[in-house]
């Protein structure tokens, strides 16, 4: 009994370990990404050799582990890798990266934490899930959702005195993206850039955990999104730097490769497949629900090693997001109970309601 209850328990928190890994993963690796843009990487370059490393880490684990596993590959799941990898590598990635460089990474950490309730409002719209009145926790999904819009506006609109959290050394060196020397023009772009980031980025976790369900190889697919999100980008690349030549391109053993290494090995390898695993026992929102850690994780490293400064517009703006995450948190949460209580707890139907979270299929659920 004791090791059924232990591994009971196990599985139970191995989603709660895993998302809180992740989310550290991200917050570190920000402040890799910040570094190489500070001594001149180009961003676009950037995100091409980030997916690819990521590609090539993930490849020989996904033929291995999913060979006898992975599904036929349609053409439906195929469009809809083009799509994901449209949206998270390219998309996302670039808006997040310039706007991070108008802003900073705290900035952007703070209010990437709008993405569930972003989650949630593109998953109504595109009627995945619903919303009844009459059920609290539906009530607390929109009111949370509109809470979080609220604070993503007011940091827009209002910046305020400067907060110093912790000492640094550098603080004398601020970065070019800093609030110090950014103008007002640049900081409500900053925002705009890093507000079509947070849709991109949700739109990918819906679409990522419907693709889920016809290609069940989460490894695998993976390695085709970040394989695709290369090419695509390169693309963009290509494009965006064809008056810098080849010199663009150079790395050396500096955050020109640092950067790219951590970030496609960690966050656009590993972070991939940790979140399909997630996607699939808890659903998407879920996994954003942890995004605070981020947020206080990056804050921490941005303000030591690089002297960034929040401003309490930026704080309060915080504040009230979070106040919104986890009503839109406690609604999902409300979902789930009800879901695992008025199902037979028999295995199939159990692995079942976990996949469907969220996306909800059935009007039973909200």
């Amino acid at each position: 009994m004791d090791k059924i209850g232990f591994a009971s328990f196990g599985s139970k928190a191995k989603p709660y370990v895993l998302t809180v890994a992740v989310q550290l993963g991200f917050a570190v690796a920000s402040i890799f990404a910040l570094a190489s843009f500070n001594i001149g990487m180009s961003r676009f370059v950037f995100i091409v050799y980030r997916n690819i490393i990521a590609a090539i880490t993930l490849a020989p684990f996904a033929w291995f582990f999913e060979r006898k596993a992975r599904p036929k590959m349609t053409m439906t799941v195929f469009l809809q890798i083009m799509a994901l990898a449209f949206l998270e590598p390219v998309i996302d990635q670039g808006f997040t990266f310039l706007g991070m460089q108008y802003t900073s990474a705290s900035f952007t950490s703070i209010l990437y934490n709008s993405v569930p309730s972003i989650t949630f409002f593109l998953a109504v719209i595109f009627r995945i899930e619903q919303v009844n009145i009459k059920q609290i926790r539906s009530i607390a999904k929109v009111i949370g959702t509109l809470v979080t819009f609220s604070g993503a506006l007011l940091m827009i609109i209002y910046k305020g005195p400067q907060i110093h959290l912790f000492y640094s050394p550098n603080k004398a060196h601020h970065h070019a993206g800093s609030h110090d020397t950014q103008t007002l023009k640049h900081w409500v772009s900053g925002t705009l850039f890093l507000l079509c980031g947070c849709f991109a980025w949700s739109s990918f976790f819906i679409l990522q955990s419907i693709t889920l369900k016809k290609y069940p190889a989460e490894m695998s697919l993976s390695t085709l999104i970040c394989f695709v999100g290369a090419l695509e980008s390169s693309i963009v690349a290509l494009v965006a730097e064809h008056n810098s030549g080849a010199r663009v391109w150079a790395l050396g053993w500096d955050f020109r490769l640092y950067g790219p290494l951590y970030m496609g090995v960690v966050t656009s390898g590993i972070t991939y497949y940790v979140q399909g695993l997630v996607l699939q026992s808890r659903g998407p929102v879920f996994f954003t629900a942890f995004n605070p850690i981020c947020m206080i994780a990056t804050c921490a490293l941005g303000s030591f090693l690089f002297g960034e400064q929040l401003h309490l517009g930026s704080i309060i703006g915080a504040v009230i997001i979070a106040i919104g995450l986890y009503s839109v948190v406690w609604g999902k949460a409300k979902d789930y109970s009800s879901a695992t209580t008025t199902m037979p707890p028999s295995p199939v139907t159990m692995k079942q309601i976990e996949a469907e979270q969220l996306p909800i299929t059935s009007s039973d659920h909200v």
